[in-house]
């Protein structure tokens, strides 16, 4: 029999004892044993710290990104290894692809956002804030990885999801985790992790496991150290008032269980097509992971008078639902995770069956397709309804974390709103609406009570990523009894594991430190021309001062005739009265346009293309008669990889564009984007 490995201090090793059982929830067959008694959490946390922290840090955003695009692609080239595990854990394919496949994608989704950062190991937040008249004191924020370890500990329902969503965000930050599964499917999560450790992709102590129930896995944990808990609300509070989190002030994020909602739109009359995909979506929530899911529908809230109809149609579309073994053809549920979760959803569903009635399902009597019942972890789907929302509240209360959801009606769109409100805090709710406005009135009165709102209609059924998906660019987490928290979302999930410090100074010395030109800043005159220059040998601060322009009427009125801009500030002398312009002024983009015929030098080099342009702003009138020239300065690099060997080897370079004129004024600011050769083309 195999116990399961934790990967700590650079090694493998089996926990003291003899572990936990683990069993296949199909067949009910053993699988083996885990444990992590005897474990050296301290030397554990510090190894992440010095091993892997040090190793982090020392990459950039840049690097950090490739690393995890390396890993995922990695790991979607050996998938069918986790698909073939994962059917243990009771998982249909459906199933198996959300937790593997939908993990793998977080990787990809956190690689893609490496563009939003500088190349530097620590992040340049926002812009630099003004702090005196004269320009010379100026104040910025930059974010530094935190030198700490994330601790994530996850639930049982996606051993593989759970991990890489949490990770990808951390590694990206530049922190190591230390990863502690559910000991009921930390199988699937361990086989993960052992072909990561292989691949060698992460440095070493990037990533380290801890199978088995993991007692004092925080008892040492530091203010620069970050905790999250996905789970059940009442051990996410426990853990959550733990003394070390409290006396220390670690950050902890806690997702948890939520009763959340799916609403039918009182347009969505049967016939109708959001009908059709209202009762499609609770019927695929309710049985997809067999309803294991912290999003999954749970209150069916629909128009008093399409109480039976939904009912008989959610009733039709559950009955062809065929549970057994996931490898036989036709089967479309699994089991739950465990026997211990077959009756711990048992116990929540005779306490909710006390004030509401099972119109559909039954606890004992249902068929298994090649499995045995009574071994593995099944559960039939049950549907309840409950008429009287507001006075038989335990719905509101108790969560069966199963295939289990009950009808309720509502009166008017305020009625359902304060229905959703009795859950006291959700992950998710939908509303399947093809009413804008009525989605529009749903969402703004039910946000505050809900960490994502998914608006379904027939325009983007399609499309649409469902009700119980959490997407890697969103956030995720919900307020309440959803815990409070917030993960992934994107660029907002990353700065969690880095610390925002204040820093303030001289423009120039503040460049320094942010490897990005302040304005005010030195400049270096740049000789030869800054486009004539590889992107190794451009330097932040490097300034071309261009020669100088004398803006003439004539310039203004054939820009005009150019661009079909005939705006009457430009044009019409006579139409100037209260406004805030003394005479016909210069076109902002003719000044933009004509900057570049300063800035650029002509012949081929380096740059290979200009393809954007970031905060363009005009900021005083330009009149006939008025002189401009162009200070052009380096303001930041950022390296990027070649697609493929016949690729071009290129950064990317920002340029300020500072137009000024015989004052000394800059009447335009703006930064170009530039692609600009390597030196080296290895």
């Amino acid at each position: 029999m195999e116990k399961q490995g934790n990967y700590v201090l650079g090694n493998w090793v089996a926990g003291d004892g003899e572990g936990l059982e683990l069993h296949n929830a199909i067949s009910g067959d053993l699988l083996g044993t885990c444990s992590s008694e005897g474990l050296d959490y301290l030397q554990i946390i510090e190894y992440a710290k010095k091993k892997g922290g040090v190793a982090l840090r020392k990459m950039t955003f840049q690097e950090r990104g490739r690393m995890l695009k390396a890993l995922a692609f990695h790991l979607l080239d050996i998938k069918g290894k986790f698909y073939a595990l994962s059917a243990a854990t009771g998982a249909t394919k459906i199933d198996s692809w959300i937790d593997i496949e939908g993990g793998i994608g977080n990787l990809f989704a956190n690689a893609s956002l490496r563009r939003q950062f500088p190349d530097l190991p620590y992040h340049v937040d926002g812009i630099a804030a003004p702090l005196s008249k004269e320009g010379t004191f100026i104040g910025h924020h930059i974010m530094v990885p935190k030198r700490g370890v994330a601790i994530h500990i996850n639930a049982f329902n996606f051993p593989i999801w759970g991990m890489l969503e949490k990770i990808a965000v951390n590694l990206m930050a530049g922190v190591p985790a230390i990863v502690k599964p559910s000991e009921y499917t930390c199988y699937l999560t361990e086989l993960m992790v052992r072909e990561i450790i292989n691949s060698k992709i992460l440095p070493e102590g990037a990533l380290q496991l801890v199978c088995g129930l993991g007692r004092g896995i925080i008892d040492h944990v530091t203010c620069e150290d970050v905790v999250t808990f996905t789970g059940s609300a009442a051990t996410g509070k426990k853990l959550k008032s733990h003394p070390r989190i409290v006396e220390e002030s670690v950050p902890f994020n806690l997702e948890a269980d939520s009763l959340n909602a799916c609403v039918l739109g009182e347009d969505a009359v049967p016939g109708t097509p959001e009908f059709d995909l209202f009762i499609k979506e609770v019927q695929k929530e309710i049985t997809v992971k067999t309803g294991q899911k912290c999003t999954a529908v749970r209150r069916i809230i629909v128009p008093e008078k399409l109480v039976e109809d939904v009912q008989i149609a959610l009733g039709k579309r559950l009955e062809k639902t065929i549970i057994g073994d996931p490898a036989v053809e036709g089967v479309r549920m699994g089991a739950l995770a465990t026997r211990l979760q077959v009756a711990r959803v048992r116990e929540s569903v005779e306490c909710l069956a006390k004030s509401q009635e099972i119109v559909f399902g039954s606890m004992d009597d249902f068929e298994v397709i090649g499995a045995d019942k009574e071994k593995g972890a099944f559960f039939s789907p049950i549907l309840f309804r409950n008429d009287k929302p507001f006075v038989n509240t335990d719905v509101h209360e108790i969560e069966a974390f199963g295939p289990v959801s009950t009808i309720m009606p509502y009166k008017d769109l305020n009625e359902a709103i304060e229905i959703i409100r009795l859950g006291k805090g959700s992950l998710v709710s939908s509303i399947v609406t093809a009413n804008d406005q009525t989605a529009k009135e749903f969402v703004l009165n039910a946000a505050s009570m809900n960490g994502r709102i998914l608006v379904l209609n027939q325009d983007c059924a399609k499309e649409s990523t469902g009700h119980g998906s959490p997407m890697p660019l969103l956030t995720h987490g919900g307020p309440g009894r959803a815990g409070g928290g917030e993960e992934m979302g994107g660029k907002r999930g990353i700065l969690h594991y880095l610390h925002r410090t204040a820093i303030q100074g001289h423009p120039t010395t503040i460049t320094r430190i942010t490897e990005q030109y302040q304005y005010g800043g030195a400049q270096k005159e740049a000789n030869p021309h800054v486009f004539r220059k590889h992107f190794e040998e451009l330097e932040i601060g490097e300034t071309v001062t261009t020669e100088k322009h004398t803006v003439t009427l004539e310039n203004i009125e054939d820009f005009a005739e150019l661009s079909g801009d005939k705006f009457y500030a430009h044009m019409d002398e006579n139409s100037l009265e209260g406004t805030i312009f003394t005479e016909r002024v210069a076109h902002g983009y003719y000044i933009m346009s004509k900057a570049a015929g300063l800035f650029v030098d002509p012949p081929k080099g380096p740059v290979l293309l200009n393809y954007g342009i970031d905060e363009c702003r005009f900021t005083k009138p330009v009149y006939p008669g008025m002189t401009i020239g162009v200070r052009f300065t380096v303001k930041e690099k950022i390296d990027q990889e070649k697609r493929d060997e016949e690729d071009i080897a290129k950064g990317i370079v920002k340029f300020m564009v500072d137009v000024y004129d015989e004052e000394g004024e800059t009447v335009m600011l703006a930064t170009i984007l530039t692609m600009v050769r390597k030196l080296n083309q290895d």
